[in-house]
C-alpha cells in the first residue's frame, strides 16, 4: 500500500469502553447466567439455579401493599425506612434473638444486595482489602470490587463430613490492608454453618485488628439442626464493629420485591441515611407496608418455608447420594445441595450437558469462586412433586454417564 493510500484510510474509532473506570469493566459475568440463558426457555424445564422457591408472595403481604397503594402512599418517604417497618425490625428481632433490639438499628434498603453494597462502601475502597471464605455468593467479592476494594479469596476445606472454616488461612489473610471479613453462615452454596466457636474466632480475630465483621445471616432460619443458626449476635458487644445484612427475598418469598435491611450501630445512622439518599432515595412505601405485614403476621409462611426446604433437601439428598456417583457434604442450612459428579471436573460444560440431557437446570460451582471447581448448586426449595421429577431426571442421567 502506497503512502497516499495509506493516508484515506479513516482512523479507527475509539471504544465507549475506554472512558470507563477498571472497577466497572472489571465487575465480573455471572457464571450462572450463561446456563440460565441456555436453558430458560427449553419446555418442561425444571430450573433449580437460582436462589428462590416456587411459591409465589402469599396474599396477605402483598394485600398489604395493594391497601398502602390505594391509600395514596406513593411519595418520597424516610430514607432509613419506615418508622413502623423499623419497629416491626426491632419486633421480630427481639423474639428471634430473646433480647431487645432498638428500632435505631435498623435501615431499609432496595435489596440484600444494596445492604451490602452500602456496608462495603462505607469501610472499604481502592488500597483495600476484605477476607472472604470461598465457596461464597459471587455478589460479594463482586460488590467490593466494585467499591474499588480487592476481595481476599480464603477456600474452606471439604471433607464428606462437611465444609470447615480454615482458621489458619484466615488469620494469615489479614495483612496492614484488610478492612473486613465477610461470613455468610448458613451458606449460599455449600450449606454449611458456622460454629459458636468459628464465629468467637472470627470475632476476636476482628477485635484483635480493628476489622469490620459483614455478617450475611440470611438463611439464619433454614438451620436443619433445628431452631436458628448461630449468630454473631449471640456473642458481640456493643463495642464490636459488626455490620448484619438481611433481606425479604428469601424467608417470606419476596425475591422480585427487591427489599432488605442492614443493622448497624445507630451511630452510623446518618451516613447509612445519607448513602441510602444518593444510590435509591429510599425504598417505596407500599413496599415498606408489605415488610411489616411479613415481619409481623408471617411466622406460619416462613415455617412452611422451613419445613418445604427440609422435605426438598432429603429428597434430592436421598435420590442422588443413592447413585454412588456424586459426593457431597451434610446440608446443614440454607436450601441448596452442593455436590460433584464423578469424573466430571468440568462443571461449566457439565451444566450445559445437563440442560440438553436432563432438562434440569443447575448453577456451576465455579460461579462461587475458589473451592467451587467441580461443584454444581442445586437449590431445593421446590415442590416435592418437582423435586422428585428433576431428582429423578438427574438419576437417569447419572446411569448413563
Amino acid at each position: 500500500m502506497t503512502a497516499a493510500a495509506a493516508e484515506k484510510i479513516p482512523p479507527a474509532m475509539p471504544s465507549f469502553l475506554d472512558g470507563l473506570r477498571p472497577e466497572a469493566l472489571g465487575a465480573p459475568e455471572s457464571g450462572i447466567v450463561e446456563v440460565m440463558n441456555y436453558g430458560r426457555t427449553r419446555e418442561g424445564m425444571i430450573p433449580l439455579w437460582a436462589g428462590e422457591g416456587d411459591v409465589p408472595t402469599p396474599a396477605f403481604i402483598t394485600e398489604a401493599a395493594t391497601r398502602s397503594l390505594a391509600a395514596g402512599e406513593t411519595f418520597y418517604t424516610w430514607q432509613r425506612g419506615i418508622p413502623d417497618l423499623r419497629e416491626a425490625l426491632a419486633r421480630y428481632h427481639t423474639n428471634l434473638f430473646g433480647k431487645p433490639f432498638e428500632p435505631g438499628r435498623f435501615f431499609v434498603t432496595q435489596s440484600g444486595m444494596h445492604a451490602l453494597q452500602t456496608c462495603v462502601r462505607m469501610v472499604a475502597g481502592k488500597g483495600d482489602e476484605v477476607i472472604v471464605p470461598s465457596p461464597v455468593w459471587p455478589n460479594f467479592p463482586a460488590a467490593i470490587g466494585v467499591a474499588g476494594a480487592t476481595p481476599v479469596m480464603v477456600p474452606q476445606i471439604y471433607t464428606d463430613a462437611g465444609w470447615q472454616l480454615d482458621r489458619q488461612r484466615i488469620a494469615d489473610a489479614v495483612t496492614p490492608r484488610t478492612r473486613g471479613i465477610f461470613i455468610n453462615s448458613p451458606s449460599n452454596p455449600t450449606g454449611w454453618v458456622a460454629t459458636p466457636d468459628d464465629l468467637a474466632f472470627v470475632l476476636d480475630l476482628a477485635r484483635r485488628h480493628g476489622l469490620w465483621i459483614f455478617a450475611d445471616e440470611i438463611y439464619t432460619r433454614f438451620h436443619y439442626a433445628g431452631g436458628r443458626a448461630p449468630s454473631f449476635r449471640d456473642i458481640r458487644t456493643p463495642e464490636d464493629r459488626i455490620f448484619f445484612t438481611d433481606t425479604f427475598s428469601k424467608n417470606w418469598s419476596m425475591t422480585g420485591w427487591r427489599m432488605g435491611w442492614i443493622e448497624a450501630p445507630p451511630e452510623l445512622g446518618q451516613t447509612i441515611e445519607n448513602l441510602v439518599q444518593y444510590s435509591t432515595s429510599g425504598v417505596a412505601a407500599f413496599m415498606q407496608r408489605a415488610g411489616i405485614a411479613a415481619l409481623d403476621r408471617g411466622e406460619s409462611f416462613v415455617q412452611h418455608q422451613i419445613a418445604r426446604a427440609r422435605q426438598g433437601r432429603d429428597i434430592v439428598v436421598d435420590g442422588l447420594g443413592a447413585t454412588g456417583k456424586v459426593r457431597f457434604a451434610p446440608v446443614n442450612g440454607a436450601f441448596y445441595l452442593f455436590f460433584t459428579v464423578e469424573g466430571r471436573p468440568d462443571v461449566r460444560r457439565l451444566g450445559l450437558e445437563i440442560v440438553d440431557d436432563a432438562n434440569v437446570g443447575l448453577a456451576p460451582g465455579t460461579a462461587f469462586g475458589p473451592g467451587g471447581e467441580g461443584f454444581m448448586r442445586l437449590c431445593f426449595l421446590r415442590s416435592p412433586e418437582q423435586l422428585q421429577v428433576a431428582t429423578q431426571r438427574l438419576v437417569d442421567w447419572l446411569g448413563r454417564i
